[in-house]
């Protein structure tokens, strides 16, 4: 029997990137998350320690802090565009890059009715996403680009039950007919294409999915999810599908009785674990090969 060296990528995982627009008298700031993974033929660097054809993680650092102040950070996605087709086309060893990028929001500070002018405030725990992966050079280069968002909290005290379920002898859970349903949403977009304004799409999607938690009368959080994703397909020509991850946030009606008290719906325990975790995916028929987009950094896959 023998080994080989099979899948293997490398990279810098978790660059902090902050940039700050000082050129008006509003400052601006964009809060990044940056993680490179590069993939080659690194097989001696692996099986011989020999480094002549790995760029020091170091350096795709550097590149993430470099090009947030020679390009700018207007838009993640294009941002993320441009680091990956520098590794791929500017580094000879490299033949595949993705780059994952998180943005955390913030707001201006409000000082008597005024937005200060280079204040701010974190907004919430949600960040935006994008990842994108170039493979190739020239002609028989493919990109991919999903956008998303991640930890987007929703929370509505009714139109939500859970009823006429499966039974069996370690079923516990009572039906119900009017129930809280809260989650922290995980969303993420394939496009179609590699250009677009980003920010306008970002925008109407992230609306879309709100806008559908609210209004359908969920029957089961799986049903609410299948809405929310088939609005942004049936809304947005350029997404290929959307995949959808959201944990069910449980909350508990406290029983008040035995201190005489009635509690119609008014008290709950949030309790953070364990929660169902509900997932799926819309995409159109039509839809062409997702290729390397779902292909997570951890797993190695292709």
């Amino acid at each position: 029997m023998g080994y080989v060296l099979a899948a293997h990528q490398y990279g810098k995982a978790e660059i902090r990137v902050v940039r700050i627009y000082r050129d008006a008298a509003q400052h601006q700031i964009r809060d990044l998350n940056v993680s490179t993974y590069l993939r080659g033929d690194f097989a001696d660097a692996y099986l011989q320690g020999d480094q002549s054809s790995v760029l020091p993680t170091d350096s795709q650092k550097n590149t993430a802090y470099a090009f947030a102040l020679e390009r700018g950070v207007a838009e993640i996605e294009t941002y993320a565009l441009a680091l990956a087709r520098h590794f791929v086309e500017q580094v000879e060893p490299v033949r595949s890059a993705r780059v994952d990028v998180e943005e955390y929001r913030w707001e201006r500070v409000r000082v008597a009715e005024s937005d200060h002018p280079h204040a701010f405030v974190r907004a919430s725990q949600e960040a935006r996403t994008a990842s994108v992966t170039v493979e190739g050079r020239g002609s028989d280069q493919r990109i991919s680009v999903l956008s998303g968002l991640r930890d987007l909290v929703l929370l509505k005290s009714t139109g939500s039950e859970f009823a006429g379920f499966l039974h069996d002898r370690y079923t516990t859970l009572a039906e119900t007919h009017d129930r809280v349903l809260a989650t922290a949403l995980t969303a993420t977009w394939r496009h179609l294409r590699t250009e677009g304004d980003w920010d306008a799409q970002h925008t109407s999607i992230r609306q879309l999915l709100i806008e559908r938690f609210a209004t359908v009368h969920s029957r089961a959080l799986q049903q609410s999810l299948w809405e929310m994703g088939r609005a942004v397909v049936a809304s947005h020509e350029e997404v290929a599908e959307i995949r959808l991850s959201a944990p069910n946030k449980h909350h508990y009606l406290v029983d008040l009785s035995p201190f005489g008290l009635v509690n119609r719906g008014e008290v709950f325990h949030a309790d953070d674990r364990p929660y169902g975790l509900i997932q799926c995916a819309v995409q159109r028929d039509d839809a062409p090969p997702a290729g390397p987009s779902w292909q997570a950094p951890g797993s190695f896959a292709g």
